[in-house]
Formats: C-alpha cells, sequence, structure tokens
C-alpha cells in the first residue's frame, strides 16, 4: 500500500548482484525480480526495494544510514550471516531495548540486526 508522504522503497549498491541475490536469500529468504543486468528488487521484506550494480558500498564509518533487521534469535542469525558469505563488524552488544550486531554483505554494505529476547 503507497501511503502519502511516507517511505515507500529503498534502493541499495551491489558490487555483484547475482552474490547479493545469493545471500539475501539464503540469509533472509527473499525473493528478487531481475531488471535487466543492472538492477534487481525485493517487495514484502518489511519495506520493497531493489539493489543497483554499483562499485560503490554503504557503511556508518561514511556516514550511510544504517539499515536494522530484527531477529528472534541474534545467534543463529549471525550463524546464517557468516555461512552466506557475510562479515561480522561488530559483535553482539547491548544497546537500551536490547542487544545487536553489525555485519557487511559480500558487497560490503553494512547493516545491523536487533533483538530483545536476548544472546
Amino acid at each position: 500500500m503507497n501511503i502519502h508522504e511516507k517511505i515507500n522503497y529503498i534502493e541499495l549498491p551491489a558490487k555483484n548482484l547475482q552474490i547479493t541475490k545469493d545471500f539475501f536469500t539464503k540469509v533472509f529468504d527473499w525473493a528478487f525480480m531481475d531488471f535487466g543486468d543492472e538492477y534487481i528488487a525485493f517487495s514484502d521484506e518489511g519495506i520493497d526495494g531493489g539493489f543497483y550494480k554499483s562499485d560503490l558500498s554503504m557503511s556508518t564509518a561514511e556516514g550511510s544510514a544504517l539499515i536494522i533487521f530484527y531477529s528472534n534469535d541474534l545467534k543463529a542469525t549471525q550463524s546464517k550471516i557468516e555461512n552466506a558469505g557475510g562479515s561480522i563488524v561488530k559483535a553482539i552488544f547491548h544497546f537500551p531495548g536490547g542487544y545487536r550486531f553489525h555485519f557487511s554483505d559480500p558487497s560490503g554494505n553494512e547493516f545491523a540486526v536487533w533483538s530483545d529476547k536476548g544472546v
């Protein structure tokens, strides 16, 4: 549903679209639609969006916004990320409201995962 003046879509860089598809499918069970050789889209994942082919990546050290996933089991999600080729860039830590860690996907984009369930 499109809601007036609310965030509707997000576009992210990816160095290799096939590796990006494989990673997000293995870890988060996403499905993608291809739009040529330079763009893939996802939907129904909390927000709709896509990845565009780019040699750039996003990180909080460079001032990028941080996209944060929720998990009922941080350690299980972390394991899935590592097994799919992602890297942990900040180990699990406590913050007001729960625990989280930061990871990078195979393109080098930084994301985080949080939980209020403990570790």
